[in-house]
């Protein structure tokens, strides 16, 4: 097995790239991770890593007290992934490094393969990156935002960066869209709906809530239908594991679905859709842009 790929070092970046971060506001990236498809993108991408017989047994051997974390442990994972995104290179650096620290904690045997593993095995860390790119990729796509076939490999290259951090060697790290094809097509036949996978999915639909939140906000029918348009923007092959016939619903509907959730959600102030750390990034950036460009 691959050895994890080093840490990026402070000693590689300028102070100038320390503030832009790992990839910039002129990043095919930054254009698809502000854009109001990225979080059905992001539901989406939990959705079909949980078809990985090991990843998820690793998700839920180390999850001990996940029903009443929830909310927490989703926030974690989306501001995760938001500072790797747009914070500096230093921030997003530590944030690798304390994910890192805890993967190096996490093992177990799979029941249904038979399997040893630890959680940072180079092959699982590249699984849930590939999900994660393929899926927010996808998404942005179905939901109109305007990228070249050219757009979509840079993408793919770009993330990269990402990988990189988490510990997937370079060598299992696609550069375009065809080779994270590729990736999905070989691994297809080990994919697979074990008891874990299912009552995670569920769980994604049917989370834990305060009982304040579900009689006084419209919180649970919400994340219901938003849970309900992740799943749907599955490719068929992923949703036929999970054998849900009451989510049946047609590419063409889906698509019209994910097009009409972003319009609503681009009609909201920028202050309601960005998180502090893409409002802050954003301030950084703006205040070192010379006056008239």
């Amino acid at each position: 097995m691959s050895r994890l790929a080093p840490l990026p070092s402070p000693d590689e970046w300028t102070a100038e790239q320390d503030r832009t971060g790992f990839y910039g506001p002129g990043s095919v990236t930054w254009r698809i991770h502000l854009d109001p498809s990225y979080s059905v993108g992001g539901l989406r991408a939990l959705m079909l890593q949980a078809l990985h017989p090991v990843a998820m047994d690793g998700v839920a051997r180390n999850s001990a007290g996940f029903r009443d974390e929830w909310w927490m442990r989703m926030t974690r994972t989306g501001q995760y992934v938001e500072t790797l995104t747009f914070g500096t290179r230093a921030e997003a650096r530590r944030a690798a490094a304390r994910v890192r620290g805890l993967h190096r904690t996490m093992s177990g045997v799979e029941g249904t393969t038979g399997r040893a593993y630890r959680v940072d095995d180079p092959d699982l860390l590249q699984w849930v990156h590939n999900c994660e790119v393929e899926s927010l990729l996808t998404t942005a796509r179905r939901a109109g935002v305007p990228l070249t076939g050219r757009d979509a490999d840079r993408y793919v290259a770009e993330q990269a960066a990402s990988a990189a951090l988490v510990g997937v060697p370079p060598s299992l790290v696609p550069r375009s869209v065809a080779e994270l094809d590729a990736y999905f097509t070989a691994i297809r036949p080990a994919l697979r709906a074990t008891p874990a996978a299912v009552e995670g999915v569920r769980r994604l639909f049917l989370p834990p809530m305060p009982g304040w939140v579900q009689v006084l906000t419209p919180a649970r029918p919400a994340w219901g239908g938003f849970a309900t348009l992740g799943f749907a923007l599955l490719p068929a092959w992923a949703r036929q594991h999970f054998s849900m016939p009451g989510l049946a619903v047609t590419d063409a509907a889906a698509t019209r679905a994910l097009r009409a959730f972003r319009t609503t959600l681009s009609a909201l102030p920028e202050r309601v859709r960005w998180s502090p750390i893409v409002r802050a990034a954003l301030d950084r950036v703006a205040r070192a842009r010379p006056v008239g460009a």
